[in-house]
């Protein structure tokens, strides 16, 4: 009887150049430099996602793949970087490939592969469109929730030689659906499925920019109590806030943020006494739905807040739960004076990362004049521990005083979504993984629509050790938040190194003209790791440059790996550290 040969199962990526024959016979010389080129690129892409090239047949590669997530995240990386290469060129000029992924036996023989398994990608491949990707079953099976793309159903595809019908689906790549990371250039966001609505600046009438970090407090206010109603939409503070001093149509923005809803309106604070105005409208007519002007003692305005908020709710199209603001919502500080110190410090402290001392000054009095102002200690423990990753450590004990002041908050704020998810930031940076988790978790639960909470929860997880969940909550957070920062994204980056897709890593971290000292490391990490040797040698020289005279890299990379849940997460950033040539 004939010895059966050994098979293995494997994931298998057949890419193919789409419409190849065309573009040789109008310009031969031309297609095959840029072929040449291409597969190099797809190569070293295969490589890097650990998989290895099995063949050329022509214009077509054959890899193989230990691990289906590798082989997936390495045909994404292959589309997102030619479609880059493409742009520019006519579209009669590009060289577009076809790609599918498939789960299967194979038989390797001669360095080589074969069987059933390679046949079924390499027809995968035939229905994809160009640029595309396309998949089986099993391929979407394994993957399940680990990475962070949707897949539509082609249907059951009668293939050439192959008996059964093979169940197929296009991949969508994530890019496609987050318009955060797709690029700059944004298109009209959908409406979401519920009420939806931003909040715009209310703008300073006091003839007074020292007053300025007051108007924007009441603002941030009213977007946080909005956005505790899980029944509602509510755009993050940062893009609200990227329509200050812009005279800029209500229906732009409607289009541009994807909501249905603007609330705009104005503070006035003269002495004790503060007038607001504010009004709700229709973004897509512009009509007004309701205005009013408060007049009010400096002592109601926290009463004051409540009712703006529990208006504009009262009159969205829909029925909402009979939840009461008043028992809903958190406030930094019973007392007026603790309370203005407290938006002077965090006003400061959020355009400057926590880095200005006179911000932690104004913080440190909010919490002496009021022991139990919650958010003033969050965010004084954020910045203690923040200081251990900006290469700026405030103090000689950082780290316990950035424990010392979470545990303060989480005494008298326990039910505060924003301490709650300082909380779980702070523990995880000191290597409390497990209070990091429940932390974390609270704060997405207390508030579901607070960009904050959504971010930090995708940064624990992805330390926790699920990077590829980790992404998916981070791009998810995002659409909250259309015009986030990019330091908002260097999270992302830093799931993405852990999920070894450093393309998408180098790419976030790039994006900074004058990132901070330790971007630059983090980058020159990355770079390594993909073998940008000459660029990671660059990037490194720019943190030297930059980073203090006493920074001790050591400390650094130690408190970074110990963020780490998972042994392997942790060995994973020492050996990119390692080789950028760093004594870890």
């Amino acid at each position: 009887m004939e010895e059966r040969l050994p098979r293995k199962l494997a994931a298998i990526l057949y890419a193919d150049v789409a419409g190849y024959s065309r573009l040789t016979g109008e310009d031969e010389d031309a297609t095959h430099r840029r072929l040449r080129d291409y597969l190099d690129l797809i190569s070293m892409t295969i490589d890097d996602h650990h998989g290895k090239v099995m063949h050329y047949a022509g214009d077509a590669v054959l890899a193989k793949f230990d691990a289906v997530v590798d082989a997936l995240s390495s045909a994404v990386a292959i589309q997102d970087d030619l479609k880059g290469r493409n742009q520019d060129l006519p579209d009669e000029r590009k060289v577009q490939f076809r790609i599918g992924v498939n789960l299967g036996d194979v038989i390797e023989d001669r360095e080589d592969i074969y069987g059933d398994g390679v046949n079924v990608a390499a027809r995968l491949e035939s229905l994809a469109e160009p640029g595309g990707i396309c998949i089986s079953e099993s391929v979407k099976t394994a993957i399940g929730k680990k990475l962070p793309h949707d897949f539509e159903f082609m249907g059951e595809q009668q293939v050439k030689n192959i008996e059964e019908s093979v169940r197929a689906y296009r991949v969508e790549l994530a890019s496609q659906r987050n318009a955060c990371l797709a690029s700059s250039e944004k298109a009209n966001l959908e409406l979401p499925d519920k009420p939806s609505i931003a909040v715009l600046p209310f703008t300073n009438m006091s003839g007074d920019l020292d007053q300025e970090y007051f108007s924007d407090g009441i603002t941030e206010d009213i977007i946080t109590e909005l956005s505790r109603f899980r029944e509602l939409f509510v755009i993050a503070r940062n893009s609200s806030f990227s329509y200050k001093g812009k005279q800029t149509k209500v229906q732009d923005i409607g289009r541009d943020l994807g909501v249905a809803y603007i609330v705009e309106g104005s503070v006035r604070k003269v002495g004790n006494r503060v007038r607001i105005t504010a009004q709700l409208v229709e973004a897509v007519s512009g009509n007004h739905v309701w205005a009013e002007r408060y007049d009010r003692e400096l002592e109601d305005i926290f009463d004051l807040q409540d009712e703006i908020t529990r208006t504009i709710v009262a009159l969205l199209p829909v029925r909402l739960h009979s939840a009461l603001v008043e028992t809903m919502r958190r406030k930094p500080s019973d007392n007026l004076s603790a309370y203005d110190f407290f938006l002077h410090g965090r006003w400061l402290f959020d355009r400057t990362s926590g880095q200005d001392p006179k911000a932690l000054e104004l913080l440190k009095k909010a919490v002496e004049i009021d022991p139990a102002c919650a958010q003033g200690h969050a965010y004084l423990a954020l910045a203690h521990a923040y200081s251990l990753y900006n290469m700026h450590s405030i103090g000689d004990t950082p780290a316990e005083t950035a424990l010392h002041h979470i545990q303060l908050a989480l005494a008298d704020g326990e039910g505060d979504h924003f301490v709650q998810a300082a909380a779980g930031n702070v523990y995880i940076m000191c290597g409390k993984h497990k209070l990091a988790d429940r932390h974390s978790a609270e704060a997405v639960a207390l508030n579901p629509n607070a960009i904050y909470a959504l971010l930090g929860r995708g940064y624990v997880i992805s330390y926790l050790g699920d990077a590829a969940a980790g992404v998916a909550q981070l791009q998810d957070a995002l659409r909250y938040d259309p015009h986030a920062p990019d330091f908002y994204f260097e999270q992302v980056a830093e799931a993405s190194y852990m999920l070894r897709d450093y393309k998408r890593a180098i790419e976030i971290y790039s994006r900074w003209k004058n990132p901070p000292p330790h971007m630059n490391l983090l980058l020159a990490v990355c770079c390594a790791q993909q073998g940008r040797e000459e660029d990671a040698t660059i990037a490194l020289k720019n943190h030297m440059d930059r980073c203090p005279k006493d920074f001790d890299v050591r400390q650094y990379v130690f408190a970074h790996t110990g963020m780490c849940q998972r042994p392997e997460d942790s060995e994973h950033w020492l050996e990119g550290y390692r080789k950028i040539g760093l004594p870890v």
